[in-house]
């Protein structure tokens, strides 16, 4: 019975292990996953068109790394899945901005040439 017992700690350790194992995988695609979407937020502009979320999607992945190196699977890819949203969101306000900025620079330019189509008009009738 003694042995029965040791064999069932020792599968109870091992699979213990297994489980933390595994859980390391998803965490750590996960953590690579929220870096590259900081990446991408970055190149697009977010850190000077929406500087709060890339502040936070920053932070959260810095904290990810920090519960990746501590073996906190589960920490980290919670961390890493919020840094993700934060820097799609990043990215989404400074594809907005700079969309509004194009339709603003487009309507102006559509403004100055009614305006210089009126006073032609005018010119030609006088």
């Amino acid at each position: 019975m003694n042995m029965n017992k040791q064999l069932l700690i020792g599968a109870a350790l091992l699979a213990g292990l297994a489980g933390c194992a595994s859980d390391k995988t998803p965490a750590t695609a996960d953590v690579a996953v929220s870096r590259e979407a900081v990446s991408a937020a970055t190149a697009a502009g977010a850190a000077d068109l929406a500087p709060a979320e890339m502040t936070s999607a920053r932070e959260k992945l810095m904290r990810a790394n920090q519960a990746l190196a501590a073996k906190d699977y589960k920490t980290a890819q919670d961390l890493a899945t919020q840094a993700s949203a934060d820097a799609q969101l990043a990215q989404s306000k400074a594809n907005s901005a700079k969309a509004t900025a194009a339709s603003d620079e487009l309507q102006q330019n559509i403004r100055l040439l009614r305006e210089e189509l009126a006073r032609a008009n005018a010119n030609a009738q006088q």
